[in-house]
């Protein structure tokens, strides 16, 4: 099916660039990304908050921890990983 979606300049040019770069056509770059959001699910359930920037931590939680979000939120405020630490 063939649709019209405006762009901005900026956008346009790095995914042009990103398509060129991996040898592909900028319509198969297109359609890659939009099944990676249209297939899979949401990671929490709920996107980014908007012009919100993401830790590596805040990024990696899901991949490491499952669903579940069990795991420590912060290893820099649990004191038991400082032991030994500087020894």
């Amino acid at each position: 099916m063939r649709t019209t979606v405006d762009l901005p300049d900026e956008l346009f040019r790095r995914a042009k660039s990103e398509a060129a770069l991996r040898g592909k056509k900028l319509r198969d770059l297109i359609e890659e990304g939009l099944r990676l959001v249209v297939d899979e699910p949401s990671r929490a359930g709920k996107p980014a908050p908007q012009g919100k920037r993401l830790s590596a931590h805040d990024l990696m939680k899901d991949l490491i921890f499952g669903d579940t979000g069990d795991g420590p939120t912060d290893l820099s405020t649990n004191p038991k990983y400082f032991d030994d630490f500087g020894r």
